[in-house]
């Protein structure tokens, strides 16, 4: 049985990004509150833990000390122009009030969870409002102030673990690869929207890393409007063969819902059921498993979602499915689908088919010429 926690404050309920952001901070406490209501959060190897900040020091792992004391001066009325070339206020980094100590709140939830899981105290981690993957040492972008996933990913190869970073938000995961472009103790799996479709503009099959870290940086751009199983090809027949040959200690696993059929800021037409093929392979492999959340601005999606995923990591999702069928509406405060956990299906349509497919072909082609080699395979 595996020994699940997730990681939830009160103290988020007290932060908000502006009006009229995309994104929304409830989602969390909206998960937390389906999960338990429906007694997901404990027993049988399940738990629910409140985190604290990460300790300043911690965040100097990756970010520079200039750039924190800018957040925190900008959002009690400081905000200058150095801070607006460090992306502080600008269009999709609105600055408010907490917007320092929400990330580091964030941040320190995710290193909460990856000290849980070197430990043994934990086999899965779930931290549903951390996944903060586009800021950079001194930029905040795309939302993003802190990133707590770039920090854990440093901080678990601090501690000699080889670490394998999964991101399937539909935005590349850029922030998380430039940290360890070099190294080769994370290998980062990014699948998400091509760039030149979608913020950031980056992510293309050529950044595979320099140095050290050649071939460990892994990039899958996929064309708008690509569907389920058009992404789960790509998925076995790139990520599966490098993730088993890093054979990392440790996995962290981003799950953005913004790749999701009707996210307001993206193109994709997947249903949940990709996170949970995903997430049942890497169960499989028995690694301690961190995960977070990270875009997803379908609100109702983004709940259904991770509750999904909650449920399948936890081993609960056939009682979870039989307990919700029906009721999922209610349970979820949306009208939009009443069964369950699972989405809609997303019809394939052959004009769907004929311009993805080809571009799916070319993506895995890339791949395997560049990448396979320096790997063995």
């Amino acid at each position: 049985m595996k020994n699940a926690v997730f990681l939830y404050s009160e103290q988020l309920e007290k932060y908000s990004y502006p009006k009229g952001c995309p994104f929304k901070i409830e989602r969390t406490p909206r998960l937390r509150k389906t999960l338990a209501s429906m007694g997901l959060l404990h027993g049988h190897g399940r738990r629910e833990v409140e985190p604290q900040p990460a300790a300043r020091h911690m965040l100097e792992i990756f970010h520079t000390p200039r750039y924190l004391d800018a957040l925190k001066a900008s959002e009690n009325g400081g905000w200058d122009i150095d801070a607006l070339h460090m992306g502080i206020g600008g269009p999709d980094t609105p600055v408010f009030k907490g917007m320092h100590d929400y990330g580091a709140l964030a941040c320190g939830a995710t290193l909460y969870g990856a000290d849980l899981l070197l430990s043994g105290e934990a086999d899965i981690v779930f931290n549903s409002f951390g996944g903060f993957h586009h800021a950079g040492p001194e930029l905040a972008a795309g939302f993003c102030y802190i990133n707590d996933v770039a920090i854990a990913c440093l901080h678990l190869a601090q501690r000699g673990q080889r670490v394998l970073y999964l991101d399937i938000d539909v935005h590349h995961g850029d922030g998380v690869q430039n940290s360890v472009y070099d190294r080769k103790e994370v290998m980062t799996i990014s699948m998400h929207e091509s760039g030149r479709f979608l913020f950031p503009g980056t992510g293309f099959e050529d950044e595979i890393g320099e140095g050290e870290g050649r071939g460990f940086s892994v990039n899958m751009p996929l064309p708008p409007r690509t569907y389920n199983d058009a992404f789960m090809r790509c998925f076995n027949e790139i990520a599966i063969p490098l993730i088993n040959t890093f054979d990392a200690d440790i996995f962290v696993f981003e799950l953005g819902a913004d790749g999701l059929a009707g996210d307001p800021l993206a193109h994709l037409k997947l249903t949940n059921d990709v996170y949970q093929r995903v997430l049942e392979f890497l169960l499989s492999q028995h690694k301690p498993l961190l995960m977070t959340g990270g875009g997803g601005y379908n609100i109702d999606n983004t709940v259904r979602a991770w509750s999904l995923a909650w449920s399948v990591a936890t081993g609960v999702h056939e009682d979870a499915e039989a307990m919700k069928f029906g009721l999922g509406g209610v349970m979820l405060e949306s009208t939009d689908w009443m069964g369950g956990f699972h989405d809609h299906d997303q019809p394939v349509t052959d004009e769907q088919r004929r311009r993805v497919d080809p571009e799916i072909e070319k993506t895995i082609r890339k791949l395997k010429d560049t990448l396979f080699p320096i790997h063995g395979l």
